[in-house]
């Protein structure tokens, strides 16, 4: 039968419970044993206490105290007794005196209340030390009525409090009175959190505040992303008396977990006028009618007792015993719940019947179930899990059923199997439908299990790419995942993104990818977005850049005639874009003469029929922009005079508003006209030269026209090599003029060189580059910077305004990321192309301290030092470590070696003997050094002396046993300071280096041989002395090897299908026991052999069932615990095994005769036994005819004792004894009898009592 489970029992007969108690007073924590020489331990916020002027530890028998003097604030912490494995917390609480805050919170007047002086000393005395007759303090918050201390375990608020310690700021207990606000406030760091913690209000145990939400209860949250601070509020409106209890706070992250416990006391201020009990059931709701709400009998079976006959309130202090509420509800019928708790002040009616159906409870012993099932399993998306009980009866049938439904095999999903007493369930290649609750039915009783698959974290495959996008322009965000349908989240700046009713965000799925939509951006929308699954997340940021207008072609001034057209036409990048003309500041309408036209990007004012009023100043305003383009409108009055008939030519360059010297700017690709208007009477003959070439139509670029009036030159498409200085000469017969045009080509610039890092931190770098070469003729006036990914194609920029400088710090970006930065240079004209993009970088920040750094082992000139890796490595791989070591007093910090070790542990040699030394490390990564780990006080370099001890490993303390062949490893630890001296010697004798190798270090010995043989077997002694003192161990080693073959092979006798054999055993036994022999025969027509007995132990056998009319040979193998042996052992002669009818004839000698008198071939050999197990006495006889056995204890018959029970299996003679006491030792007697005589052995045997854990501790 299987061992009952022993189930744990607590060493304490008494446990120390939680006190309140006032400042001041002393306090007493006392504990009792279950034994009276139990060593008890008292703590203090998990450290060890001992005695002292503050603490007072006494221990009398089984009885301990703990007695703390003068109590304090900061003595209310928690406390613990340990005893054995058994630990008992508690805790201690700390309250003010609190008669004079009560007085003034019942009447306003001082008059009101004048205690007396003998009453107001008596809360001032310390409270006696709690006892067993005690009863319970419960002047303690109530929760929902009910007070703390008369819950069930199960019930008591979690105090929790130092778990991981999530909270950077915990809720505090608070006041308020009735019909006020208050607010709690918890925050958690969420700097090591990789997602949002959950936060849970609670009001005592079970009651979840967040279903409670609403008028009276509001729970806030918001996230400080600059500080990395979670900030969780819980908002109480409107107090009411009933809000009063002991509240809760729970944050859980993934692994992590801390609670917070607080209280809640809400104070009513009272008229002195007499009680009105109708007053009290007032119902909940205020805003509605009379009939609105629920009654509140919360509020009166709390407030009941608290007004004095005559109409003043005080502190009530009650006089009567405790009632143990619990009891009278246990005897009382359930009739009578209601009543009593209306009673006894409990409101929390549910609560109550849940612990009073768990107090008459009585878990029933399964008598069908040996072991139940676990209440849950999990197992993983595609595996198989194999669910086992055991049952009491192993012929019981069973039955397994799925939410109800009993399940039938069918195929491979489910597999049944049956093993003594255990039944298993396997449910192979788990999905989400085998997520459900299981059932083990056998009989009438049954266990329940619920088994949950958990699905394989799905992968983001492809990551989320920054946008950069004109306002009001659609945005996608598209992303990859490894499991079609799965479930991802969409987060803006960690607030989770819905779908809402103006369908600003829309989510969409196909297949494996997900894609956010977000429709008409805002600047608002900029931010950093995420997408989260259970496996993993990507970010991009999203930036919204307000769309500017540019001005392709502006309004130019005009010089036009009477009677002429003029025409003001400008081009714009939106052809959206409306806009209105202005004249003179008067908004310009419409007219027969005037014609406004809005063609696509182009926008034109037609002036038909020139007249003098139409000169002015004339605007173009693009609507939603602040700024305009403006041009002027010459208009040119035409004289006739009456000349001579020849007029020399004139050029009027005048008339543009130009100097003959001045400058004409133009865009590199634009277009150059020079109109220049001339007079002369013949009309003149026009030429254009640059320098000293003539400019004609023949230049593919170049036009030259002259009309009336004019003459016009065009340049198509302006370069830079068209910079320079133009002439126009005029000729005819009258004269000749001259004039010079300034021509001045300006381009955007050209692309600055490839920008250089400088630096990076955790999410920012800082980037430098040279200006370009060449400016495009205008001075540059700033740099526009980009970045992507490295992976990705898109480009971000980071500055919509020109940047001055030539060294920029990009922020904003992801730890861990590659990213490429590239610039544009800005003139007045444009900007240039990009530059070429920089090399690959990634923002990382350095590692924190390395952790853990101690002293692991010192010398006079040397120290080991040994510490952990960082807490936080970040995205860059860790470079190595750096030690640095000071004397003290000295800022002069001195590397221990040169560069960097990859190891977490160090040896730093030749330090000054004596020398206090400090020392500390530093983690390194490619942002540089990380803050030093330093040890927290100097070390004097002075070696430890330690006395020499072997620690010979328990496998080694009995022999060991090898086979021939095998590899010997022994590595034996030791310590000892100095480097103690080793000595390994076998059988007294010093070992051979050629055979044995040996290999020694500070804290341990190696001996190794690589094959072992025989003679390696012996007893090896290792020592380890330092100077006079030594300490030894020894190791026997046992080298078996495999047995020789039998010896001396014979055939006894033969008759009828039986032949006898006898042999010797081997010579040579493998240097172990032989543990039997295997005996085989063959025919000798076919020689094929076939095994007869397996480990037989004796050196004699017959072989029956031989065939008759065949010969047989026979051969034996020894067995040893190696295995069989090489060779056999043949028989010299074989046996022929006579065939029936033939006459047998009998030899003329006299027949031999076989009668054997019973012989003990092996005696009984006596015993010492512990009573309580089976015991069993063997031996072997040999006799013929098979002689009859009798057992005897003390000389007397124990054939029919039901204690006993005989075996005979061949001769070997057994005698079990179930369970012996001490009674059963005795002599012990075998007697074989038969007709040839009889043959007797016996034994002693003792029966030892068995030895208790008290009996060794005695």
């Amino acid at each position: 039968m299987p061992e009952p489970t022993k189930k744990i029992v607590s060493a304490f007969t008494k446990k120390p419970k939680t006190q309140t108690a006032e400042i001041g007073a002393t306090v007493i924590f006392e504990a009792e044993t279950e034994k009276p020489d139990v060593k008890v331990r008292w703590q203090r916020d998990s450290k060890d206490i001992s005695s002292s002027d503050k603490y007072t530890i006494s221990a009398e028998g089984n009885k301990h105290s703990l007695t703390i003097n003068n109590a304090v604030h900061e003595d209310a912490v928690g406390y613990a007794v340990i005893a054995g494995v058994s630990k008992v917390k508690f805790e201690l609480k700390i309250k003010e005196l609190e008669v004079k805050e009560l007085q003034k919170a019942v009447s306003p007047d001082p008059a009101a209340v004048d205690p007396k002086p003998e009453e107001a000393k008596e809360p001032k005395e310390a409270p006696p030390a709690p006892s067993e007759s005690t009863a319970p303090d419960t002047s303690g918050p109530v929760l929902d009525g009910v007070a703390p201390e008369a819950l069930p375990e199960s019930h008591h608020p979690d105090t929790r409090q130092d778990l991981t310690g999530l909270f950077t700021e915990k809720p505090h207990s608070g006041e308020v009175n009735a019909g006020e606000n208050i607010s709690f406030v918890a925050r958690v760091c969420g700097e090591s959190l990789l997602k949002k913690p959950t936060v849970k209000w609670f009001k005592g145990k079970w009651m979840d505040l967040a279903s409670k939400s609403g008028k009276h209860l509001q729970l806030k949250e918001h996230y400080d992303r600059n500080n990395k601070v979670y900030t969780f509020e819980m908002h109480v409106i409107a107090a009411k008396p009933n809000f009063a209890g002991a509240y809760r706070c729970e944050v859980s992250s993934r692994d992590k977990f801390d609670s917070c416990n607080f209280d809640l006391v809400v104070h009513e201020a009272r008229t002195t006028e007499g009680f009105d009990i109708r007053s009290a059931f007032r119902r909940t709701s205020t805003d509605g009618g009379d009939d609105s709400g629920e009654l509140d009998f919360s509020a009166l079976l709390k407030k009941r007792d608290s007004f004095l006959k005559t109409g003043q309130r005080a502190v009530h202090m009650s006089t009567e015993p405790d009632v143990d509420v619990w009891d009278i509800l246990q005897k009382a019928p359930p009739s009578e719940y209601e009543k009593i708790a209306f009673q006894y002040g409990i409101t929390d009616l549910r609560g109550m019947l849940k612990r009073l159906k768990k107090m008459k409870k009585e878990e029933k012993k399964s008598a069908a179930f040996l072991r139940k099932l676990d209440p849950a399993y999990q197992v993983e998306k595609g595996h198989k899990i194999k669910l086992q009980i055991e049952v009491a009866n192993p012929d019981a049938e069973v039955k397994w059923l799925k939410n109800g439904q009993e399940i039938h095999p069918t195929g491979s999903k489910y597999i049944f199997e049956s093993v003594g007493n255990k039944r298993f369930l396997t449910i192979n290649n788990c999905t989400l439908a085998d997520d459900a609750a299981y059932t083990c039915v056998v009989g009438d009783e049954k266990t329940v299990t619920e088994l949950f698959v958990k699905e394989p974290p799905v992968l983001i495959v492809r990551n989320l790419e920054d946008q950069m996008v004109m306002k009001g322009e659609r945005v996608e965000f598209e992303c990859e995942v490894s499991e079609e349908g799965a479930q991802v989240k969409w987060e803006k700046d960690g607030v989770e993104l819905t779908r809402d009713e103006s369908f600003k965000y829309r989510f969409k799925k196909d297949g494996c990818k997900h894609v956010l939509i977000i429709n008409d951006v805002t600047k608002e929308d900029c931010g950093h977005y995420r997408v989260k699954t259970n496996g993993g997340q990507s970010f991009a940021e999203l930036m919204v850049q307000e769309k500017e207008l540019e001005v392709y072609q502006s309004i130019a001034d005009l010089t036009v005639k009477a009677k002429d057209q003029a025409v003001f036409k400008c081009e714009v990048s939106d052809e959206n874009v409306k806009g209105i003309w202005y004249k003179n500041g008067v908004e310009v309408k419409p007219d027969a003469r005037t014609n406004i036209t809005h063609i696509g990007r182009i926008h034109k004012l037609t002036i038909d029929d020139v007249k003098p009023e139409d000169e002015g100043d004339y605007t173009f305003v693009p609507e939603g922009y602040a700024f305009n383009l403006s041009a002027k409108l010459n208009f040119l009055e035409v004289k006739i005079d009456f000349v001579p008939r020849q007029d020399p030519p004139k050029i009027h360059l005048d008339c543009m508003g130009r100097t003959t010297d001045s400058t004409i700017l133009v865009v590199a690709g634009n277009k150059l006209r020079l109109d220049v208007p001339i007079t002369g009477d013949p009309a003149p003959t026009v030429v254009w030269t640059k320098g000293e070439k003539v400019l004609t139509d023949s230049d593919g670029r170049v036009h030259v026209e002259s009309t009336k009036g004019h003459c016009i030159f065009t340049i198509e498409g302006a370069e830079r090599q068209d910079e320079g200085v133009y002439s126009v000469i005029v000729r005819n017969p009258a004269g000749e003029d001259t004039a010079d045009i300034n021509v001045k080509v300006v381009d955007v610039p050209d692309p600055p060189e490839a920008p250089r890092i400088l630096s990076v931190g955790e999410d920012s770098c800082v980037v430098q580059w040279d200006p370009p070469l060449f400016d495009g003729g205008q001075p540059v006036i700033g740099y526009v910077l980009e970045r992507k990914k490295k992976k990705s194609y898109r480009w971000m920029r980071l500055n919509f305004d020109p940047y001055k400088e030539t060294t920029y710090e990009a922020k904003r970006m992801i730890e861990g990321v590659a990213y490429e930065m590239r610039i544009y240079a800005v003139n007045a004209i444009g900007m240039s192309r990009p530059s070429a993009a920089s090399q690959p970088f990634v923002p990382v920040a350095p590692t924190s301290e390395p952790t853990g750094l101690c002293v692991d082992d010192i010398s006079d000139t040397t120290i080991s030092l040994k510490w952990r890796a960082p807490e936080r490595m970040g995205s860059a791989e860790l470079e190595g470590y750096g030690v640095e070591y000071c004397k003290e007093g000295s800022d002069e910090w001195i590397p221990a070696f040169s560069g960097l070790t990859d190891r977490t542990s160090v040896i730093i040699r030749d330090l000054p003997t004596g020398e206090k030394m400090q020392f500390r490390v530093r983690a390194y990564n490619m942002a540089g050094p990380s803050a030093p780990a330093t040890l927290q006080q100097a070390v004097t370099i002075r070696e430890i002396m330690q006395r020499p001890k072997i620690w010979l490993p328990r496998n080694l303390r009995q022999t060991l046993i090898k086979k021939v062949g095998e590899t010997i490893n022994l590595v034996i630890p030791f310590q000892g300071k100095p480097r103690p001296q080793v000595t390994w010697t076998k059988n007294d004798e010093i070992l051979d280096p050629k055979q044995v190798s040996l290999r020694n270090s500070d804290t341990d010995t190696i001996l190794f041989i690589r094959r072992s043989e025989r003679k390696d077997s012996g007893k090896y002694d290792v020592k380890v002395q330092i100077e006079n003192v030594e300490d030894k161990a020894e190791v026997n080693i046992q080298i078996v090897d495999l047995p020789g073959p039998p010896q001396n092979l014979k055939v006894m006798d033969v008759w009828g299908f039986n032949v006898a054999l006898e042999w010797k055993p081997p010579k040579d036994n493998g240097n172990c026991d032989i543990t039997g022999y295997s005996i085989q025969k063959a025919d000798k027509k076919t020689m094929e052999w076939y095994t007869v007995y397996d480990q037989y132990r004796r050196t004699n056998c017959v072989v029956s069932d031989l065939i008759m009319g065949n010969e047989y040979v026979f051969r034996v193998y020894a067995i040893n615990m190696v295995g069989l042996s090489p060779e056999p052992c043949l028989s010299k002669d074989s046996a022929y095994i006579q065939k029936t009818g033939i006459v047998y004839k009998h030899p003329s000698y006299k027949e031999h005769d076989f009668s054997e008198a019973p012989k003990f071939t092996h005696p009984l050999v006596s015993r010492s036994v512990i009573s309580g197990y089976n015991a069993t006495l063997s031996c072997s006889v040999r006799g013929i005819p098979k002689p009859k056995i009798t057992w005897y204890k003390n000389k007397m018959d124990i054939t029919n004792e039901a204690k006993y029970r005989m075996f005979s299996n061949q001769g070997v003679l057994t005698l079990e004894i179930r369970k012996p006491c001490p009674f059963d030792g005795g002599v012990y007697m075998c007697k074989a009898v038969n007709s040839s005589g009889e043959d007797i052995v016996e034994c002693k045997l003792e029966v030892r009592p068995q030895i208790t854990k008290e009996d060794i501790k005695k």
